[in-house]
């Protein structure tokens, strides 16, 4: 009988540390730190007059009021469009339990959403350019997209489909079959790669364009939550969907078309004047 080489899942406790009932883990945790590591970031970014061709259309002062907009978009959205995307049946059954974030269950697809209405009703409050808010607001969001997949793999959660490569693993609640650690593919990809391509991009003077950094974060994601499909297994309750397709893969599609348009509308339009 042939035994498949498999690389042992670390099972690291998903509760950092436990003080009496209360308890911190690693998954509330990486929201925290991925929100105030893209804030410091995103800070960085607003305050540079190099990027933008001369003072930011936004201040500082903005963006720190604007967190706590965006930090209730992404978690009510991120909650809605999983009750409504991924679970429906049983959170239509149970509806307690579409409160109890604690127990996970959060859609990047509806966090987009309730980023996008966070962005355009902030920006109308404040005064202030609604897409040059959300390129700021894409520059950063990798940092958040990276932890919380980290967190998923500590939590043994969201595993890979079954694989014969040196490097699958067996996870705690996935049966005796080795898996693709496709969480980690996720960090990857939507973490340090879209990053990367989006550093590099503001770099060059693309905040000039207002859209051209949203826009292109929308496709990169897209692309890249797509290709991590093929190697993720989809949630039990959904399965395969219309030809094979998962899930995520449909709500990328949406996703892809409108960052197309957008990144259209900033190459099509005159670069942002410089300021005095």
């Amino acid at each position: 009988m042939l035994v498949l080489p498999v690389l042992p899942y670390p099972a690291i406790n998903p509760v950092l540390v436990s003080i009496g009932p209360f308890a911190v883990r690693w998954y509330a945790l990486a929201y925290i730190v991925g929100i105030v590591g893209g804030w410091f970031y995103a800070r960085a970014i607003v305050s540079s007059p190099r990027l933008w061709g001369g003072p930011a259309p936004l201040t500082v002062v903005d963006f720190d009021d604007f967190i706590v907009w965006i930090t209730l978009g992404v978690i009510l959205g991120g909650r809605t469009g999983y009750v409504l995307f991924y679970n429906f049946p049983h959170f239509a059954a149970h509806p307690v339990e579409m409160l109890e974030l604690w127990n996970g269950g959060m859609s990047f697809h509806g966090g987009v959403v309730g980023c996008i209405v966070a962005i355009i009703v902030y920006a109308r409050y404040r005064s202030i350019p609604t897409l040059s808010l959300g390129d700021v607001t894409a520059a950063v969001a990798p940092i958040g997209l990276f932890l919380g997949r980290i967190a998923n793999f500590i939590n043994g959660e969201l595993w890979g489909r079954p694989s014969d490569v040196s490097w699958a693993m067996i996870f705690p609640n996935g049966g005796a079959i080795p898996r693709h650690p496709s969480q980690l593919y996720e960090a990857a990809l939507e973490g340090v790669v879209l990053f990367v391509s989006l550093q590099f991009l503001v770099q060059l003077g693309a905040l000039k364009r207002p859209g051209l950094v949203t826009g292109t974060f929308a496709i990169g994601y897209g692309v890249a939550r797509i290709t991590c499909e093929f190697f993720r297994e989809p949630d039990a309750q959904l399965g395969f969907l219309w030809g094979g397709l998962t899930m995520g893969m449909l709500l990328c599609i949406p996703l892809i078309v409108a960052g197309s348009a957008v990144l259209a509308f900033a190459l099509v339009s005159k670069p942002m004047a410089k300021n005095a």
